[in-house]
């Protein structure tokens, strides 16, 4: 069964690992910007671009945390969900930005000569992998503990910058071993992290905007909404099912069928139990609009 229970403290709990990653990244970006500068690696320098970029992402998906949570008022009825995949989008638009830049500027190295990256570098590289990578397993997890898209967002911009960081080390181990004629190995190596990142950028877009553009979110839970209807007494089919997310929470437009020869009355105790039976048993569902119908 697909169930999302979300636990009380959501909002402090998203908040705690996207301040975490925002400490991370800021003592991340600084301390490769400055190796890469002094170790003249253009691939460190570019992995530090893209970590001031997760910091100021982190900033978004902060607010869009804050504004999500925030409660229905007169002019948003439905509440401030979508400030969530709004803040999913923007980040993973801060990921394709900040692929193209690095793939620009690593062209433009490889055709210009320059020193090769000191060997200090590499350790600098290792120890970045380490962390993000360990930082990524922990907010995802997170995320996905509290169905959130921009937290999850925020996750794999530590992962694209574990994977930079791995690109990073491997263009640079070659740039050491081959000696000269080899300083470009670390920009070509920036080159493939920028098309992995741009890979991840578009696999972030796509679902904050399906959310946006209110597409069907899963189609297990709505399977599972239409069963719960149909096993309510009175209720004699279920015509149409409609699931639509705001942020964590679902809301479910429907049509039930019931026995044409009904009172009012009888039918709308009959939409009440539906509504009632479906938020009882997936607690993620904020509110069901029951329109019924006659039954054949």
């Amino acid at each position: 069964m697909v169930n999302h229970p979300v636990p009380p403290p959501r909002l402090q709990r998203s908040l705690r690992v996207t301040f975490l990653g925002l400490g991370v990244n800021v003592l991340l970006a600084a301390g490769k910007f400055a190796a890469g500068v002094f170790g003249h690696s253009h691939a460190l320098v570019a992995d530090a671009v893209e970590s001031f970029a997760d910091v100021f992402s982190s900033l978004i998906v902060w607010r869009g945390l804050v504004v999500a949570a925030a409660p229905p008022d007169d002019d948003h009825p439905y509440g401030h969900g979508k400030a969530e995949p709004l803040a999913a989008a923007f980040v993973a638009t801060m990921l394709l930005l900040a692929a193209t830049g690095i793939a620009l500027k690593s062209i433009q190295e490889i055709i210009t000569p320059h020193h090769g990256p000191a060997p200090f570098t590499l350790l600098v590289l290792i120890s970045v992998v380490v962390i993000k990578e360990t930082l990524f397993r922990f907010v995802f997890r997170e995320g996905d503990a509290v169905d959130s898209s921009a937290v999850r967002s925020d996750a794999w911009h530590h992962r694209s910058d574990a994977v930079t960081s791995l690109a990073a080390a491997i263009g640079i181990i070659v740039a050491l071993v081959g000696g000269k004629g080899y300083e470009a190995a670390d920009d070509v190596a920036a080159i493939v992290a920028a098309g992995i990142i741009a890979w991840n950028g578009w696999r972030l877009l796509r679902p904050a905007l399906d959310e946006l553009m209110d597409a069907t979110p899963n189609p297990k839970l709505t399977g599972q909404i239409r069963e719960l209807a149909r096993a309510v007494p009175g209720v004699a089919g279920v015509e149409k099912c409609l699931v639509r997310k705001m942020g964590y929470q679902y809301f479910v437009d429907m049509h039930v069928e019931v026995n044409p020869q009904l009172t009012v009355q009888a039918a709308h105790a009959i939409a009440h139990a539906v509504k009632d039976r479906i938020r009882a048993e997936l607690p993620a569902v904020r509110d069901v609009l029951v329109h019924i119908e006659p039954g054949g």
